[in-house]
């Protein structure tokens, strides 16, 4: 059983790290500075950038592959016992325990950037699993703490026992809120798939007041959203607006993904103008300029929102935007518990694939993986 620490005294931060020199590369945009490719204007009704129908046919196979791949419990436990698998997740995953993350937070955050932690792990199977869970985010929040680190985590649901009794999972989540209230963090409650939507907000306004400092993630790929995100910009719930990275039924997610990409743009519109503080989680460009220069032509402030990407994703475009003055928050993963994570980091960009194609050969000729973008 997981013995909870006293409340600790929160001590002042040191001075935050200054910005780096902007990349070079690119051509700015006029207003806001930011590098951004020619297609970066989406606009209402916009499609995507042409795509070819025999392009997309392979890539939806080998996404709904690697989805499906991502379940598999046996498969997890082959890769998380391969050594040359192991060395590739660390592209994705900033470590496997908490004395290998504390640095990487360090790093990001010295960067002129900020940070959320996220503990893996999901599915647990007992209710052993769940408070070893609890454990593990408490132990985070307190070493952030500490270490004048950012305070800010993400986590899910089925990782605190949402598959085993919902009230169990409300107690887990409880402490973690608790302890977050105590030293002054953020926590975000992570979306999973469909089926767990309900729950999710449910538990999330129940413990709102237990700390009002967190927030929930809104998925552009569930056909319900929009309604979800009238109902949070209504509550002046904090959000995070992803793409979505499960595989869902047609009849509740889009699928297509110029569908998805559209729905992203109609909740962003929405979140910018009239939500609380929203978290753009995306490395697509196009939204990103479209967000940009919304802001700058609606006069939306760059503290009503941030844009969040993956630890070891565009790092090139995590850079730019940092360096032109937005808020740049990295999704910075970390425990033993990566297999599923690593997959749907795989099935959302095939150029991941790629990279783990590449590495394996390498790896296997003796000469190592680059790790770069």
């Amino acid at each position: 059983m997981t013995v909870e620490a006293e409340p600790m005294p929160i001590p002042e931060p040191p001075p935050a790290a200054p910005l780096p020199p902007a990349a070079a590369p690119g051509t700015p945009d006029e207003e806001s500075g930011v590098p951004l490719p020619a297609s970066a204007d989406l606009l209402p009704g916009a499609p995507p950038a042409p795509r070819s129908v025999l392009h997309d046919v392979p890539e939806r196979a080998l996404r709904s592959l690697l989805l499906t791949m991502s379940r598999q419990r046996w498969l997890g436990r082959v890769a998380t016992g391969t050594p040359i698998t192991r060395g590739m997740v660390a592209r994705f995953v900033a470590g496997q325990s908490l004395d290998e993350v504390l640095p990487a937070v360090a790093s990001v955050i010295a960067a002129g950037m900020h940070t959320t932690v996220d503990v893996l792990g999901e599915s647990v199977t007992s209710a052993e699993d769940a408070d070893g869970a609890v454990g593990r985010y408490l132990q985070t929040l307190d070493a952030l703490a500490e270490r004048y680190l950012e305070r800010n985590v993400s986590l899910k649901l089925s990782q605190m026992g949402l598959g085993l009794d919902r009230e169990l999972c409300r107690e887990n989540v409880e402490r973690v809120f608790r302890r977050a209230a105590e030293i002054g963090a953020f926590v975000r409650i992570d979306m999973e798939d469909a089926s767990t939507v309900d729950a999710t907000l449910a538990t999330w306004r129940g413990l709102r007041p237990v700390n009002a400092s967190s927030g929930v993630v809104i998925q552009a790929a569930l056909r319900r959203s929009a309604r979800d995100v009238e109902d949070l910009i209504a509550e002046r719930g904090p959000v995070r607006l992803c793409k979505g990275a499960y595989k869902e039924a047609p009849d509740v997610a889009f699928t297509d993904r110029a569908d998805i990409d559209q729905s992203y743009a109609e909740l962003m519109d929405r979140l910018l103008h009239d939500g609380a503080h929203t978290a753009l989680a995306t490395h697509d460009e196009r939204l990103i300029g479209r967000a940009v220069k919304m802001a700058k032509a609606d006069g939306i402030a760059r503290d009503r929102f941030e844009f969040q990407m993956l630890y070891g994703i565009r790092r090139d475009l995590q850079e730019r935007l940092a360096a032109a003055g937005y808020t740049v928050r990295i999704y910075v993963p970390y425990g033993t518990s990566w297999y599923p994570y690593f997959m749907r980091r795989l099935a959302e960009r095939p150029a991941n694939v790629t990279f783990l194609l590449r590495s394996l050969f390498s790896e296997g000729a003796g000469s190592g993986s680059g790790g770069k973008d």
